[in-house]
């Protein structure tokens, strides 16, 4: 197992046209790829941004068979010989649900895995904004871990970040790096992102990878903070995309991965306690 490669986040901000949406994931990837990019990741709703209604986004979506953004990107890793996580992609998965899910393809461009988002973001934000993804999306029941050259990797997705023990769970069942593909709200994304992501990193010693939509969506007119980031085994940013699309690289040395978890051993020492029960009235 080789123990260095270089990994690459895009950061997109995704219209409501798949096409546009493939084309502009082609060109990022293949210029990442150019910079040396083995594993090349893209943000949650990386095929399509439309109003988070169940009409709406019940009629943009197809089955996984027929999708054209699964088929563009599983030929793209082919292409360019690459590990491609795609972030998420609306996908049927009945005649009334629709699956937010995360694609891994290898180098010949072959699905390895899926994720489908378990968290489902239903949030009324201060400013006012109001999210009921549960309206528009069925929620997933399992976690996954893949095998890459490098290690194992650990998927979610987005909202997925604000549940520790699903990241602990997954590094404690042998994940080395863990991704969280995301569309973070401008708001929660000024307040909250680079914390949780170092946080989940240092509790895990995993490396976290974190590809974002950024800007302002033509498809629904939301606002999404951007800033993806690679972040390390100690909890160091080693990149971040800022606002602008584009991508960003960083060298990945999994031997810090031990260094990290050696120093700080958290995940070997856990302890059962009682929790007090709630009082009754």
């Amino acid at each position: 197992m080789s123990d260095k490669f270089t990994a690459a986040c895009l950061q997109l901000n995704s219209t409501d046209v798949i096409a546009e949406n493939i084309a502009t994931v082609t060109e990022l990837a293949r210029a990442a790829r150019g910079q040396g990019a083995d594993l090349i990741l893209t943000p949650e709703v990386t095929s399509i941004v439309t109003k988070l209604r169940p009409d709406v986004i019940r009629s943009t979506t197809f089955s996984e068979d027929e999708d054209p953004a699964v088929a563009a990107f599983a030929a793209l890793a082919g292409e360019l010989g690459v590990w491609l996580l795609i972030g998420s992609i609306p996908i049927r998965v009945g005649e009334t649900q629709v699956a937010n899910r995360s694609f891994l393809f290898d180098p010949r461009g072959r699905i390895v895995t899926t994720y489908d988002k378990i968290h489902m973001f239903d949030v009324d934000l201060p400013n006012g904004e109001r999210y009921r993804e549960s309206r528009a999306f069925a929620a997933g029941c399992r976690a996954v871990l893949a095998d890459l050259p490098w290690g194992r990797l650990g998927l979610s997705v987005c909202y997925d970040i604000r549940f520790p023990h699903l990241y602990r769970s997954l590094a404690k069942a042998g994940a080395d790096f863990l991704t969280v593909p995301a569309a973070f709200t401008k708001v929660t994304g000024e307040a909250h992102w680079h914390i949780l992501l170092r946080a989940r990193a240092i509790e895990t010693g995993c490396f976290v990878f974190a590809p974002a939509q950024t800007g302002t969506h033509v498809g629904d007119g939301r606002k999404t903070y951007g800033h993806s980031l690679i972040v390390g085994p100690w909890g160091e940013i080693l990149a971040d995309a800022g606002t602008d699309v584009g991508f960003i690289t960083a060298d990945i040395d999994t031997a810090l991965i031990a260094q990290a978890r050696g120093q700080v051993p958290a995940l070997t020492h856990d302890v059962d306690y009682a929790v007090p029960m709630a009082a009754q009235e």
